[in-house]
């Protein structure tokens, strides 16, 4: 009994003594002793329009301190809107030189993401989603147009979304959402700058001359499901990378690419039965006249569908009444 107690108690300080350390350094960790400076909350590509939750002041070692930094009380934070230059990890400290503000020589070649182009089109109040589209929403554009074919009667009328997922650069010359008494101000605007690859900014040039262009607003859930459509066709490779983050990365370029492929149309007839499905076809009625030999009448000869019979090097066309 007596060794037993004894070898209790070497245990028992044995485990204190390995313990206390651990605990003082837990609660006694110094923390920096330096000046606020602003870093990342997430990570910021190239390209990137910064939000008021991008990032946070946060406490950082004096001596490791650069004059290129944001110090809170020394320099003003960058104003929402805000375009990042050169890509920051989480938590980096953001530098001045790594950011473009709007006005400033280069801003829109910085928002643009690597092989994407600029282009604007024109909107109105009704096309724009009556002012309720703003800078970083992702948009579809519908085409709108009259098909008049070969035919008499009424042109086709069609709507078309040929092209998902874009991003809204710009609203007439801003690149940042404006705030009135802490709310977002709705604005109508005149043009809409995109962000889309070579071929969806050709794509967009014709568009425009061929009818009008309508903006429809996408949600924000979109993204997910686009990438889970773009797996099951097999148009993402997901591939069996071991890192995760590089894997995410891929994701959520996937996710937010503009897409040209399964486009979706509707027709008059499909609004309203009065309307046509197709396109209006050529005339198949031509009246020919042939003057009546004893009675001097006009012979009004139906041309419907012809069939040609070939005996030998003449050919004959005969015209087959009905359907």
């Amino acid at each position: 009994m007596l060794v037993a107690a004894v070898t209790a108690v070497m245990a028992k300080s044995l485990f204190s003594s390995a313990g206390a350390p651990a605990q003082a350094a837990a609660v006694g960790a110094p923390q920096p002793d330096g000046p606020q400076v602003l870093v990342a909350t997430r990570a910021l590509p190239v390209g990137t329009i910064l939000q008021a939750d991008s990032f946070r002041y946060q406490p950082w070692p004096k001596e490791l301190v650069e004059e290129a930094y944001y110090i809170k009380g020394d320099v003003s934070p960058p104003q929402p809107g805000t375009v990042v230059r050169y890509a920051i990890t989480a938590g980096q400290p953001i530098t001045q030189g790594a950011l473009v503000k709007p006005g400033d020589s280069g801003f829109l070649a910085a928002a643009l993401g690597p092989g994407m182009r600029a282009v604007t089109v024109s909107v109105s109040a009704q096309s724009g989603v009556a002012g309720f589209i703003f800078p970083g929403d992702r948009i579809d554009l519908v085409l709108t147009q009259e098909v008049t074919g070969g035919g008499n009667g009424p042109a086709l009328r069609t709507s078309e979304t040929f092209v998902r997922n874009i991003r809204v650069l710009a609203t007439d010359q801003r690149t940042d959402n404006e705030t009135k008494d802490g709310k977002t101000e709705v604005k109508t605007f005149s043009t809409v700058t995109l962000e889309a690859t070579p071929r969806i900014a050709e794509k967009i040039a014709v568009a425009q001359s061929m009818g009008q262009l309508s903006l429809s607003l996408r949600s924000i859930a979109d993204n997910n499901a686009e990438l889970e459509r773009a797996i099951a066709a097999g148009e993402v490779s997901v591939g069996d990378s071991k890192d995760p983050k590089a894997e995410r990365q891929m994701l959520l370029q996937v996710a937010s690419r503009p897409v040209d492929t399964d486009t979706t149309f509707v027709t008059g007839g499909d609004v309203s039965r009065f309307a046509r499905r197709t396109i209006p076809s050529a005339n198949a009625v031509a009246a020919a006249t042939t003057p009546a030999a004893s009675s001097g009448a006009t012979v009004i000869a139906s041309a419907g569908p012809v069939v040609k019979i070939a005996r030998g090097n003449a050919e004959t066309e005969v015209s087959v009444r009905g359907k």
